[in-house]
């Protein structure tokens, strides 16, 4: 490799790492809706993770400390059977070019902030089911329902 490239590689580099923490920020506004039988409702929710718990009532946009760790939803309201939701962690687009550029260094500092990782935006709750919401389609929610006893 010719020294200006590999000068200009090291540059990026340096000015690479820890990229999430620099473009990203370690918290993200959620919008967070509960419906029961197709209808909305307004229950009680707490949302958590390993960096927190919030309490909200739903709907809502909640800003939540992002994790690499997935964000659990449970809602409740006198009278239903309460709602639970699985929101997956991805990992955000920056957190890969941080790898490629930034090394390993950058990564960790990232992993341990949550600021390369990611939620989907949405955590539409349905009353009585326990759901699951990844982005990983194209940054679309998809929803999955989990069956009785299944841990979601």
């Amino acid at each position: 490799m010719k020294p200006g490239i590999r000068i200009a590689v090291l540059v990026a580099a340096a000015n690479c790492v820890a990229c999430s923490t620099i473009t990203q920020s370690e918290s993200q506004s959620l919008a967070l809706t509960a419906s029961y039988e197709g209808k909305p409702v307004d229950p009680t929710c707490q949302i958590k993770n390993d960096k927190g718990p919030w309490d909200s009532k739903a709907p809502a946009n909640v800003m939540v400390r992002k994790s690499n760790e997935d964000l659990e939803v449970t809602c409740r309201k006198e009278g239903m059977p309460d709602g639970l939701l699985k929101a997956i962690s991805r990992a955000a687009g920056s957190m890969f070019g941080n790898i490629i550029f930034g090394g390993g260094i950058g990564a960790l500092i990232d992993h341990s902030k949550g600021t390369g990782y990611d939620y989907p935006d949405q955590l539409p709750v349905k009353m009585g089911e326990s759901v699951v919401v990844d982005r990983k389609n194209n940054n679309q929610v998809a929803q999955q329902p989990c069956s009785p006893g299944q841990q979601c």
